[in-house]
């Protein structure tokens, strides 16, 4: 059996959005995240704006969960993701009111918000009137 060695993560919200950008330049169909609430949360809503096309949770061997992201594709067999940012980080945290929140080219793309309420859209958000700490922007 294969010893698979654990690795710890500062900002795993980072990290899978580093996962997804590198599978979207090397040209794959989908790719494994390491599951969590949040990340699960994040993927949620990029199925819901249409991002990817399915979200699965899957075990490995050793019992660990994972998310699968199977990317969507254009006309082309280009990715509709064209680019994913990190915006709040741990050691730099941007929190936003409901009047503030930014948005991604002019409503082109999206910003995740963390709010009171739960993780969801910029839309979302202003139209509950709900601030929060802006997580990333994707476009």
């Amino acid at each position: 059996m294969k010893k698979v060695k654990s690795t710890v993560v500062t900002d795993p919200i980072a990290d899978m959005l580093t996962r997804v950008r590198n599978a979207i330049m090397a040209r794959h169909d989908d790719v494994m995240i390491p599951a969590s609430k949040t990340k699960l949360a994040i993927a949620k809503i990029m199925a819901d704006e249409g991002y990817v096309t399915a979200i699965e949770e899957t075990k490995d061997e050793a019992g660990r969960a994972f998310i699968r992201l199977t990317f969507k594709l254009s006309e082309g067999r280009q990715r509709v993701i064209q680019g994913l940012r990190r915006i709040s980080k741990p050691g730099l945290r941007v929190y936003a009111k409901s009047d503030d929140l930014p948005k991604v080219l002019s409503g082109l793309g999206i910003a995740i918000v963390s709010t009171s309420k739960g993780i969801m859209t910029d839309k979302d958000a202003r139209e509950k009137n709900l601030g929060g700490e802006v997580l990333a922007y994707i476009w």
